[in-house]
């Protein structure tokens, strides 16, 4: 009977570190992408500048709205 009750425990055991290990790497990339944003303005200018636009301050800030609103 101890067996089983070691196994009970060693599934139990790996079950919560799983969801302890994903819920702490959800915090961490949450954080971390809140803090490192994947694109930013500057990086857009350039984006739209490569593609032969010159894009207005209007417009860099509408498609960062859309982006966070996206993210969202």
């Amino acid at each position: 009977m101890s067996t089983g009750i070691w196994i009970l425990f060693i599934v139990l055991a790996l079950l919560a570190g799983a969801a302890i290990g994903f819920f702490a790497a959800r915090k961490y990339m949450m954080k971390y992408l809140k803090e490192n944003p994947p694109i930013n303005e500057q990086m857009l200018r350039m984006m739209m500048a490569q593609m032969g636009r010159k894009p207005s301050e209007k417009q860099v800030k509408q498609m960062m709205n859309q982006m966070n609103k996206s993210q969202k």
